[in-house]
């Protein structure tokens, strides 16, 4: 049977048709607002970063592998590259040729290097003063006409020995340096073709426990090294007690007194805000552990720099990383943070969304139940259209079959009444037509018997209706 159906205008699209205006301003505010937080998104990090230490021997060297370790876990590689020290690694910054350097703080004016920033000071490097035992020294003034090995031109030891004996009124003519470094001046000094040696570096340097360990060679106890400290502000005076370094051996056999300065990490004021908090991460895997000089926790520390602390640097010491950061992977936390400003348009969108969501869901659940009338109503107007005994005859079978299919529908318990109203419509449909069609019959013996039939479904029916 061909029956004509009814087109049911859904009630979310009569909202969105309502709402129109809405939507057509939220979305152009969306779209404006996506292309203005474009304009600020950081782009992704790089994975390759250069770090500039010194030499082979060195501990910028080791601890720069430390940091490359640390980098690696996150996909991030840091390349290591040798310097003569301090001074280089300063100008390599100054030139963008490296990302990251270690520098010695005393050394700089932060004026000239405008395109440096600081992480923070990393750990004390002492200023080693070593003789041979034959020949001890207590005051620098002591070691005029002496041969000095103070390291490279480009080493911060190098600037950092010119200024002490400069303090002590001692020129290039009462003293010959070296310029030797490292493995060779230590050699140097155990050899007597040097009288003294000064080095700045940390004490876990291999060639500091070499020099340490070594019977014939001193280290000379800065007596005035308090005097030092409180006329320079970037030099530390620092106690060793006795045997500090090898209890067995009583090594030092008494206290000595040594001038220190901070070790920092200085980076390009280019590089990526990201990097920056992963490297303070890494610095504090590295550093923040307890040193012979210092206790856990010390560092990093946000003092002692020449150089002024990043913002990132500068949040990272008061407040510890970020908080995606502690949560999630680097490239994760990366992604959500660069992404974060997108939020606002996303939020602009789903303040008129939420208004639609309602008659939406409303409308998913009641087109189970509202797409049979379409049906029932076409089945309505065919039985109005033609009474004859034929066509209510196909009305009742098509209003049986839509009965048997209705019985599967299911729907939410707060939307039952209407289920069972639609059920309800059916039979109604079902009990008039019925009362057509006996009507139509010609009177028989048994139209008694039809009829009673009908009335006795029309009971059950009601009935039925009563108890929903």
């Amino acid at each position: 049977m061909n029956i004509r159906r009814t087109r049911l205008l859904p009630a979310w699209w009569r909202a969105v048709r309502a709402s129109s205006f809405t939507l057509c301003l939220a979305a152009a505010a969306v779209i404006l607002t996506i292309v203005v937080a474009l304009q600020f998104i950081e782009p992704a990090p790089p994975r390759t970063l250069t770090i500039a230490t010194g030499s082979a021997d060195g501990a910028y060297q080791q601890f720069g592998h430390q940091l490359a370790a640390e980098l690696e876990k996150h996909d991030v590689t840091l390349n290591v590259i040798e310097t003569n020290g301090s001074i280089d690694n300063l100008e390599l910054l100054k030139d963008k040729k490296v990302d990251i350097a270690f520098a010695q703080n005393g050394l700089a004016d932060a004026n000239d290097f405008p395109n440096v920033e600081s992480f923070g000071s990393m750990y004390f490097e002492p200023v080693w003063i070593f003789s041979r035992t034959s020949e001890t020294y207590s005051r620098l003034s002591e070691l005029k006409g002496k041969n000095i090995a103070t390291g490279g031109a480009g080493s911060g030891t190098f600037r950092v020995a010119q200024h002490l004996l400069k303090e002590n009124a001692l020129t290039d003519e009462d003293v010959r340096l070296t310029g030797q470094s490292g493995k060779k001046a230590l050699a140097a000094l155990q050899a007597g073709e040097v009288d003294a040696l000064i080095t700045v570096s940390s004490v876990s340097a291999p060639m500091i426990q070499s020099a340490l360990n070594d019977p014939e060679l001193s280290l000379v106890s800065v007596t005035r090294a308090a005097a030092y400290a409180r006329r320079e502000p970037w030099l530390t005076h620092q106690t060793l007690p006795e045997g500090l370094f090898d209890l067995a051996r009583n090594s030092p056999s008494q206290a000595v007194d040594l001038l220190t300065v901070n070790a920092t990490l200085l980076g390009t004021t280019s590089l990526h805000p990201a990097l920056r908090d992963l490297m303070l991460m890494s610095a504090d895997k590295v550093f923040s552990g307890a040193t012979l000089l210092s206790a856990a926790g010390k560092f990093p520390s946000a003092l002692g720099s020449d150089f002024p602390l990043s913002d990132q640097a500068r949040r990272y010491h008061e407040n510890g990383p970020p908080f995606l950061q502690r949560y999630l992977p680097f490239w994760i936390a990366n992604l959500v943070d660069r992404f974060k400003l997108l939020a606002l348009p996303l939020l602009a969108l789903l303040l008129p969304l939420s208004r639609l969501m309602p008659p939406i869901y409303r409308w998913s659940v009641r087109r189970k139940i509202y797409r049979w009338y379409d049906r029932v109503q076409a089945v309505d107007q065919l039985a109005s259209d033609d009474n004859s005994s034929d066509h209510l005859q196909s009305c009742l079978s098509e209003l049986q079959l839509i009965e048997k299919e209705i019985r599967v529908v299911q729907v939410p318990l707060s939307f039952a009444n209407e289920l069972y109203e639609l059920r309800q419509h059916v039979e109604l449909l079902k009990l008039q037509i019925e009362n057509r069609y006996v009507s139509n019959l010609p009177y028989q013996h048994d139209n008694h018997s039809v009829s009673t039939r009908v009335t006795e479904s029309r009971k059950s029916s009601e009935t039925t209706i009563e108890k929903v």
